[in-house]
């Protein structure tokens, strides 16, 4: 295990990597772009090293408090750094971005922007949750943490994908009460419009953060209960993985 410092602030703490791994998967985890849930972060790496791929969690700046201002692009810059540093890491392997509700909407902002800030682009994004749209379903606290009072439709990602956006693993359960399934949906749609190859599973019921969904991040408080049916997402996503072109054998 390494944390690594990066310029713009934020920490990349790596996983100890298996032998010969397939690619590295970078996590962010969610929290509303307020805090960074512990729930979504070390236990989710290391389910993708026992998948034989390597893993790191982003730990990136967040709007702690309403005091402090915007986040603005602070946060895609930051992943923009650390799939940099992946990518000088582990040469020649694919590198995917991974997040959970606001971490999702992270990972995908990088999907969606990273030509157009000039950053590098992720081979996948795998999306728990996420955060997408800054309409009518968005989730309000993430997105006026990073836009404040500005106008919110450059986070909307929804309305911004193209042939660019790399491929995407999604789930989502349905009765979700906090980042409305809209959000899913939404993205599913945008990336059919646009030629963008996806897979995406929704789960009838559960409640919002389930993470693994596994008894390791029981969260019994917040209803948070493993679930076995919906924790098959994680090794449906690893089949997914492989499924990729960009995966050289």
């Amino acid at each position: 295990m390494e944390t690594v410092k990066l310029p713009l602030g934020a920490r990349l703490w790596f996983a100890d990597a298996p032998e010969d791994p397939k690619g590295i998967v970078l996590i962010c985890p969610g929290g509303g772009y307020q805090w960074l849930s512990p729930r979504e972060a070390e236990p989710v790496a290391n389910a993708f090293t026992a998948g034989g791929w390597a893993a790191a969690v982003v730990y990136y700046t967040v709007r702690e408090t309403p005091a402090q201002p915007p986040l603005g692009t602070l946060p895609v810059r930051q992943l923009g750094e650390a799939v940099q540093t992946a990518k000088q890491r582990f040469p020649a392997l694919p590198v995917l971005v991974c997040g959970f509700s606001a971490g999702g909407h992270l990972a995908a902002s990088l999907g969606v922007h990273w030509k157009e800030l000039g950053l590098p682009r992720p081979d996948g994004m795998i999306l728990g949750y996420p955060v997408i749209t800054a309409g009518k379903y968005a989730h309000r606290g993430s997105i006026q943490n990073l836009a404040g009072s500005d106008d919110p439709g450059w986070y909307s990602l929804e309305t911004q994908i193209t042939a660019d956006t790399p491929p995407a693993f999604f789930w989502h359960t349905v009765t979700d009460p906090e980042v409305p399934v809209q959000n899913s949906l939404l993205l599913a749609g945008a990336l059919s419009a646009a030629g963008v190859r996806y897979e995406m599973h929704l789960y009838p019921r559960g409640v919002h953060g389930l993470s693994l969904a596994t008894p390791e991040v029981d969260e019994p408080a917040k209803h948070r209960l493993a679930d076995p049916h919906i924790a098959g997402w994680f090794g449906q996503c690893l089949e997914w993985l492989d499924t990729l072109r960009t995966i050289k054998e």
